[in-house]
Order: structure tokens, then sequence, then C-alpha cells
């Protein structure tokens, strides 16, 4: 049982709720329900990466966040697709699915353009009020890594429904502090796993929402 590789979903997943991030990553004695939004969010992704990359016509349903996706296309520079990459224990560039992968992400877009890279991550939440731009901070990280020719990392967060762009822009002398944090971040959870402590976060989801049976603040007990 290993917390690596990590990413930003599995350290959010792992700030919410110790316990059941333990259930649900590390001892995989539970796992999540599927659920319609996730189906919806899977078929955006795949037809947003067909339109940009291929020129495909966006299916009826998607049709709304047409003119985002236009405005992508329109941008100069190379544009890449669902870019998959990883790094290593030493904050090195490495293949996504390598033995050594210590951490991993994907950006839905990358557009590279003389020294400045672009790096989009398609969003289908209703709602941008709980936006967390700390994926873009990991994304603007490994993209300096995987692209060192890269000064400048302008990131943005696009919620296609509401039509909101969450954005921030990074530069190379600020990697040192960023990888601070999350260094700081990933040694939490590396000590829990250490001492095989994991302890429960309860919250307004708890009750209802948390396929943990076996807690003592889940609803069903």
């Amino acid at each position: 049982m290993s917390i690596k590789p990590w990413s930003f979903s599995r350290i959010k997943a792992f700030e919410q709720c110790p316990k059941k991030f333990y259930h649900l990553k590390i001892a995989k004695d539970y796992t999540e329900p599927e659920t319609d939004a996730m189906s919806y969010g899977t078929a955006f992704h795949l037809a947003a990466e067909e339109y940009v990359r291929d020129g495909t016509t966006i299916p009826d349903n998607f049709k709304f966040a047409k003119p985002a996706l236009d405005g992508l296309k329109a941008k100069r520079g190379n544009k890449l697709c669902e870019i998959k990459m990883g790094l290593d224990e030493n904050l090195e560039p490495c293949g996504f699915f390598d033995k050594k992968v210590w951490w991993r992400g994907i950006a839905d877009l990358v557009i590279l353009d003389e020294g400045t890279a672009w790096v989009v991550d398609y969003k289908t939440s209703k709602s941008a009020k709980y936006a967390d731009k700390g994926q873009l901070e990991l994304m603007a990280l490994a993209t300096f890594k995987h692209y060192p020719e890269v000064d400048t990392v302008r990131a943005g967060l696009l919620f296609v429904i509401s039509r909101d762009l969450i954005k921030d822009t990074y530069t190379k002398d600020m990697i040192p502090v960023l990888w601070s944090k999350w260094l700081a971040n990933y040694k939490r959870m590396e000590t829990a796993h250490e001492k095989d402590v994991w302890n429960a976060h309860p919250s307004g989801l708890c009750r209802r929402h948390c396929v943990v049976l076996e807690c003592v603040h889940n609803g069903s007990n």
C-alpha cells in the first residue's frame, strides 16, 4: 500500500478526510459510486479535446462551450491536448507511467509559444465559487520541468457552464515557494502513512454522502 504517485486530487482527498482517503485510496476497501456528473465531465473533456486538436464537430449538448473553445483555438502556439506529466522524487520530469513516477498530473490543454505556456483545465461544475487554484500551481510546476524553455505559465480553470475563467500567472522565480508549499502538504500525507494514523475530519458531508460505513460519523451509524 502506497501513497505514491500522488496528485492534486489525492492531496485534496486527504485534506478533506484522511480516514476516507485511507479506505478509498490506500486500503481500497470502498469505492466511490459513479455519478452522471462524472460521465458528463468525461464526455465533455473528450469532445473538447477532439474539437481543439482535430476540429471535430462539437456535439449539440456541448455547443454552449464553443465560444470559449474557439478562443483557445485562436491563440497562437503549439496546442497539446490531454498532456500526461510525471515527476520523480527529485522533481525531475519522467513518464506518467514510469516505475519511478512520484507525482502525476494531466493538463487538458497546453499551448506553447515562445517561452510562454497557457495551461487550461476544463471544469463542468455549474459554479466557480469553490475553485481551487492549487491545481494550477502544480500544473505550472510540472510544465516548467517538462518544457524548460517556458519562463511564464498563464494557467486557468475554465468553467464551461458558468463561463468563468479562474486564472493566475506563474514565473520561474516562484518555483521554490510553490514547491515548499506542496512538499509540506505531501509531508503531512506521508507522515499519516508512515504512522498509519488516518484521523477522520467530520463535516456536513459525512451523514449522507460518505461511503465509509464503519466511521462513527457516518449517518448510517
